[in-house]
């Protein structure tokens, strides 16, 4: 029994078999998506995402039946405010990479409660170091896929709230992405740019939100190479769970919370807690 709800193919504690492939190849997605007041926040955002990705690995799964479930899912155990992660593997098949006659894609819906920090990074802003792991050229960029050992690595390589956040580049030395964040930087001359992830990263739902938002009020988004040399007049990271993290510190330097990053901070917690 698990310490948290789980369903397996809509079935409350179900068992997922030892021979499937999102444990033995990491072949599969996930959605980390944030609850509030019993409703998806992003929800749009995030079931388009994981449709899209599911096309593009050929993984048939049947988006409107995982919808139903979903709302069962939070339904049944009265969650109200909590984290959602919704996995999809390929299922089960033999031995090999062969994916051929794996035509039951598996459904995993797991339920966890929101974290809780002593301090909140999204208010006082959040400690950032450079992570040494460097992100390679990748097929699936832009994808959630199962196999997260890049930042499972990069995580490791501090313990405990010295940091709030790490940094991964590419080989190139270009900032890239955090361990479970997007970036975005404000430059000096009030441009909003974030990485561009054509090679490597996880396209996340809330930089997708940010850059309509963004672009809806008339603000300048780019999505090009970001050196790991920051001269910039404001930084923060998001994600779909924590919202928006002002950057206050992070190789030596420091920033304030600028007026554009608490603009976009509100705006996406306002999203987060409707």
């Amino acid at each position: 029994m698990s310490d948290y709800p789980v369903w397996v193919n809509g079935v409350p504690e179900g068992f997922l078999p030892v021979s499937d492939r999102g444990l033995a190849y990491g072949d599969g997605l996930f959605e980390t998506v944030r609850v509030s007041g019993g409703k998806p926040t992003l929800a749009d955002y995030h079931w388009r995402r994981l449709q899209r990705s599911c096309q593009q690995l050929g993984i048939a799964v049947d988006i409107e039946r995982l919808l139903e479930e979903v709302d069962a899912f939070l339904s049944d155990n009265q969650a109200r405010d909590a984290v959602l992660k919704v996995m999809i593997t390929r299922g089960s098949g033999g031995r090999g990479y062969n994916p051929e006659g794996c035509l039951s894609p598996c459904r995993i819906l797991l339920l966890h409660p929101l974290p809780s920090r002593s301090r909140d990074p999204g208010l006082h802003g959040a400690r950032v170091k450079l992570c040494q792991m460097r992100l390679g050229r990748s097929a699936l960029a832009g994808l959630k896929h199962l196999n997260r050992l890049e930042q499972v690595l990069a995580r490791s390589e501090w313990r405990g709230d010295i940091y709030d956040e790490g940094l991964l580049c590419d080989f190139e030395g270009n900032l890239v992405e955090g361990t479970m964040s997007n970036l975005f930087i404000v430059t000096h001359e009030g441009d909003l740019v974030t990485p561009d992830l054509s090679f490597n990263g996880v396209a996340g739902v809330c930089r997708d939100f940010i850059i309509e938002f963004a672009c809806h009020h008339g603000i300048t988004v780019k999505e090009q190479s970001v050196p790991r040399g920051l001269d910039v007049a404001e930084i923060f990271l998001c994600n779909s769970v924590n919202g928006v993290w002002p950057v206050i510190e992070y190789e030596g330097r420091e920033w304030g919370i600028g007026s554009l990053t608490a603009r976009i901070r509100d705006s996406v917690l306002e999203e987060l807690n409707a």
